[in-house]
């Protein structure tokens, strides 16, 4: 008898052990939390990514490749952007977003017998006041920004500052980010043997995020030069990953980009973009 009651304890022991954890189990849930808390994070931090102005501390490193540059379309540029944003709580209803963009050129044959050029280009800085809440949905901001004549060699600069007005709105729904982001900028010093600065800049565009937090983003990043009459029209396609590795909230992604249309001797036919970002969230 007791060598039967012994081979019942064991068998239902062992069918106990091979059932899953029942749905109230506690530490069944707090694994369950856990991972969609998680889940819930790396979406909601790549909606914050496709939002210009969102209160979130990030640090792109955007690789673009362009060929095809010149009047013999030999030329080749590689331009990284180090492209910091900085959230700064002004109050309880307005930040301020500061958005920055450091190019790092390296391009070869631009211009007949012009050779090879590496170091780092004008420094584009943009402020934004943006309101903390959305009104009806919408998230929007504006403010000044201003071009830096930082480059470090005459065919990595326009020798000019300048400044003008920039501003952003977006809305965001369910997993669809879509809006716009513009700004103008004149010269108003610099050397006088270089052209003058004249150029408004669109960049519309659509992002699809999934709970998985891959963003798909259709984009374009056109300038309109006033003063050539020119437009450069790149069209955009890119998806993106965020991730935690380690410690670290990150996104990694890359796409490609067709130029639609460009001034005499810019980059034509197809290009490349590789895009990796880290992220500080609060």
């Amino acid at each position: 008898m007791l060598q039967k009651i012994t081979g019942y304890a064991l068998l239902i022991a062992a069918l106990c052990l091979c059932q899953p954890a029942h749905a109230g189990d506690p530490l069944t849930r707090a694994v369950a939390a856990e991972k969609l808390n998680k889940a819930d994070n790396a979406e909601e931090l790549a909606k914050k990514l496709a939002n210009p102005v969102a209160a979130l501390i990030s640090l792109p490193f955007q690789l673009n490749y362009d060929t095809d540059i010149g009047p013999d379309d030999d030329g080749v540029r590689w331009t990284l952007n180090i492209q910091p944003v900085i959230p700064i709580n002004l109050n309880e209803d307005w930040n301020l977003i500061s958005r920055t963009i450091l190019p790092v050129i390296s391009q070869d044959d631009i211009f007949p017998g012009s050779g090879s050029q590496t170091g780092i280009g004008d420094i584009v800085q943009s402020l934004f006041v943006s309101p903390v809440s959305a009104s009806n949905g919408w998230i929007w901001g504006a403010g000044p920004v201003f071009l830096l004549p930082s480059g470090s060699d005459d065919l990595l600069t326009t020798d000019k500052w300048g400044a003008g007005p920039t501003a952003v709105i977006l809305k965001q729904t369910g997993p669809w980010t879509y809006g716009g982001l513009t700004n103008h900028i004149w010269s108003f010093a610099g050397e006088d043997d270089r052209a003058d600065v004249n150029a408004t800049f669109l960049q519309p565009f659509l992002t699809y995020t999934t709970k998985n937090a891959v963003s798909t983003t259709l984009l374009t990043e056109s300038t309109y030069n006033w003063d050539s009459a020119e437009w450069s029209v790149p069209l955009i396609l890119v998806l993106n990953k965020v991730t935690k590795v380690g410690g670290q909230m990150l996104s990694f992604g890359g796409g490609v980009r067709y130029w639609a249309q460009s001034p005499d001797n810019g980059p034509e036919g197809w290009g490349g973009r590789l895009v990796f970002t880290l992220m500080f969230p609060k």
